[in-house]
């Protein structure tokens, strides 16, 4: 559960999640505000499932494999008359090659061109067109594709997927894949490179992992990259990764179960079995001893970023740094918060927060400064904080805050169709277990105290990354500028002063 509150939440960090009708960018402070909402409301109401967290969340299903290795989840709702189709392909950016980035998120835009016998614009048209939604996602771990629709479209629904998940080359020609590059080039002159801050993730990813590491590249790819590859390229790795046993197809929602198993068999039964699919080994990220950068950006106002390395969703750690990160800041009485933006009035916005992917995670402090205060003096002042809080380990209350606040976020989650497909599918992908969602949550309510001091004190030590991003020509603003390393990043795909 850790993952799914932070993860993409909060940008920049250290990798955004992507989708096929635009970069995700929240505002910060509308951010800030539905998190001190969520967290109100939960204060309001005691604990849910602390006597029986196992009876607390029920969410039924069935699931089975077709011959072809496609895994199929169903979970009946009948409280709307609505359906959701999610497919998840076990593939993100931390199965690309260096040199060969970008190839899922450009796939995640060619999905929406057409296939074999669905020609471009008509996927829009039976699903926005009859009152439903679509859109797609990637990240470094995986790659999905849904809709919400009326029930009595599912069938549509399940032909769409299957077509382009069976027939997309037929119709994918060097025509359209350079266009669909050109699209996904201009979104990344928007999203990064013309983007305030928008490098932040890209530094402390290559500052992090060592080259070559899987996580050591953005989502999005590079402009070099993209251009470089061939026709032949994105066809194999299409093949690879977009077949039936690198797949998992969640339907939630009012329909008929034996109808949609006729309709999954007709539809995806015969597509062929991919080659099998080698995940790739990925260390955790490390650091030996602490980095400070400082990069020259096109901005106002300066930022402090730091960064510590932790783990990935899979490891039990994420959920006491999921809840230390609601202890530190978000609310108006948060550690980071309180100290910072309210009691010494240093800082106009903090955030800290735990992001994790499937194999590595870290947990990051972003500050604002106000006016006539310095990066060095934030620092200082985020430092004392994290020390006492490293000594002391939270309070009583601060732990029930916080675990109450994320498991709202959760339950609310659970509140649409796609939401629970997403669940559903989640832990099938990465736990072998559609139910895993019981585990996940019962897990984040026996976070303890001591849990929580101990992972703070395991992972916020002076190992760790200090980034200064401050307007360009100023680099005494860093914190601590004299010991700050500049970062030089190279705005790709410029040519004749077009960004």
């Amino acid at each position: 559960m850790g993952a799914d509150l932070w993860q993409n939440l909060l940008l920049p960090c250290s990798q955004n999640l992507h989708n096929a009708k635009g970069v995700v960018v929240p505002n910060n402070r509308i951010v800030l505000s539905a998190l001190v909402l969520l967290l109100t409301i939960a204060l309001s109401q005691p604990l849910l499932g602390q006597k029986n967290a196992s009876d607390s969340i029920k969410i039924p299903f069935e699931t089975y494999k077709l011959s072809n290795g496609l895994t199929v989840i169903f979970s009946v709702d009948r409280t709307t008359p609505t359906v959701a189709v999610n497919v998840w392909y076990h593939v993100g950016s931390k199965n690309e090659m260096p040199g060969r980035t970008g190839f899922a998120h450009l796939f995640e835009h060619v999905m929406f061109t057409g296939s074999g016998h669905v020609p471009y614009g008509l996927h829009d048209k039976l699903t926005e067109g009859v009152g439903g939604s679509n859109n797609g996602t990637t990240n470094p771990d995986r790659t999905n594709y849904f809709e919400t629709i009326p029930s009595n479209y599912l069938e549509t629904a399940l032909w769409l997927e299957s077509d382009r998940m069976g027939f997309l080359l037929d119709k994918l020609d060097i025509a359209k894949l350079n266009a669909q590059r050109d699209v996904v080039k201009n979104e990344r002159r928007q999203s990064y490179d013309n983007q305030p801050y928008g490098r932040v993730g890209e530094i402390f990813s290559a500052a992090m992992y060592p080259k070559g590491h899987p996580y050591s590249w953005p989502v999005i790819g590079s402009m070099a990259d993209l251009s470089a590859a061939s026709e032949e390229d994105v066809k194999a790795f299409f093949r690879l990764y977009y077949a039936p046993n690198n797949a998992t197809l969640a339907v939630v929602g009012d329909f008929d179960p034996a109808q949609a198993k006729a309709w999954i068999e007709k539809y995806f039964g015969d597509l062929p079995k991919g080659q099998p699919v080698q995940r790739p080994k990925v260390p955790l990220g490390k650091l030996d001893s602490s980095k400070r950068l400082v990069y020259e950006d096109r901005v106002q106002v300066p930022r402090l970023y730091i960064q510590w390395p932790t783990v990935g969703f899979k490891n039990d750690d994420d959920y006491p740094l999921s809840v230390m990160s609601s202890i530190l800041s978000g609310s108006r009485t948060a550690r980071l918060t309180k100290a910072l933006v309210y009691d010494s009035q240093l800082a106009s916005q903090v955030f800290g927060f735990q992001n994790a992917a499937e194999d590595v995670g870290v947990f990051q402090v972003t500050v604002i400064p106000r006016p006539e205060h310095s990066l060095t003096e934030l620092e200082a002042a985020v430092d004392q904080v994290i020390q006492k809080f490293v000594s002391e380990g939270p309070t009583a209350e601060e732990l029930q805050k916080a675990k109450s606040g994320l498991e709202l976020n959760f339950l609310r989650g659970l509140e649409s169709n796609l939401g629970k497909a997403n669940q559903l599918i989640s832990g099938a992908v990465f736990y072998g277990n559609p139910g895993y969602f019981s585990t996940d949550y019962q897990k984040t309510l026996a976070v303890t105290a001591a849990d929580v001091k101990r992972v703070a004190n395991q992972y916020l030590t002076r190992s760790r990354i200090v980034l200064s991003v401050v307007p360009k020509g100023k680099k005494d603003q860093a914190s601590k500028a004299a010991e700050s390393e500049a970062v030089s990043v190279v705005i790709e795909g410029r040519r004749g002063g077009r960004s």
